[in-house]
């Protein structure tokens, strides 16, 4: 039990203070807590069962076609998984009391990015609990490269197809908007996924570059978030000044 309580915290802390960083990267009329946590606890768990079980039915086929194992595992982790997940996480965001809030353009970014980060919690403390059969140093090795990687990629990615749904809330256009989000969305999942399976010097240069993409990814949307808050700041200004 007490093994399960330290993963668990290992799992889920950094994803939370991830949550806490980007949602105050918004300093005009930051988002309540109430919607932040209700997009965590979605992705951190109707959206990963939801992941699993259309994993699983899109898996059937798949390996019924496909009998070369590297291939098979290469569409799995580049195509299918980015898919499904990308598909999954988002949906957050049509809560009635989530969607209620998407009052501002860069919201989407910040929800998004919330769904995400609670997803690759839960998805960190399933990988972790299969890390602790490598030892101890390459324990503390992989829970620090998914830490990083996983968490970032996943509220990147996340974050996009949130900003495209608040686009679409905002300006009252059709759900059909989000399209070309979602598919960047699955681009970055799956380029992600892509790099960090080079198996060059031991997949070291793989796992570096895959970071850094990610890295490089949530800088983004942290800088989108900053410029957009600031554009909202301003027209909030130029609104309330006295004629």
């Amino acid at each position: 039990m007490l093994k399960w309580l330290i993963l668990f915290l290992i799992a889920f802390i950094p994803p939370v203070i991830f949550v806490i960083a980007i949602r105050n990267a918004e300093h005009y009329q930051r988002e309540p807590w109430a919607q932040i946590f209700l997009c965590f606890l979605w992705g951190a768990t109707i959206a990963v069962v939801a992941a699993l079980i259309l994993e699983i039915i899109l898996d059937i086929p798949l390996s019924a076609s496909i009998h070369d194992y590297s291939l098979y595992s290469l569409i799995l982790a580049v195509i299918i998984a980015p898919i499904v997940e990308e598909f999954t996480k988002p949906l957050a965001l049509r809560l009635k009391s989530v969607k209620r809030e998407l009052l501002e353009i860069e919201d989407g970014f910040v929800y998004g990015a919330a769904a995400g980060l609670g997803f690759s919690a839960t998805e960190n403390l399933l990988y972790e609990s299969s890390f602790l059969s490598e030892g101890l140093f390459l324990f503390v090795v992989l829970v620090i490269i998914r830490t990083i990687g996983g968490c970032f990629l996943h509220a990147s990615a996340t974050a996009m197809t949130g900003y495209g749904y608040s686009k679409s809330i905002m300006y009252g256009k059709p759900l059909l908007v989000v399209l070309p989000f979602f598919i960047l969305a699955i681009l970055m999942h799956g380029t992600y996924n892509f790099i960090v399976s080079f198996d060059l010097l031991g997949g070291v240069i793989g796992i570096g570059a895959a970071l850094l993409f990610a890295l490089l990814c949530l800088r983004y949307i942290i800088g989108k978030i900053h410029a957009f808050d600031q554009t909202s700041k301003k027209l909030s200004l130029v609104q309330n000044f006295p004629k």
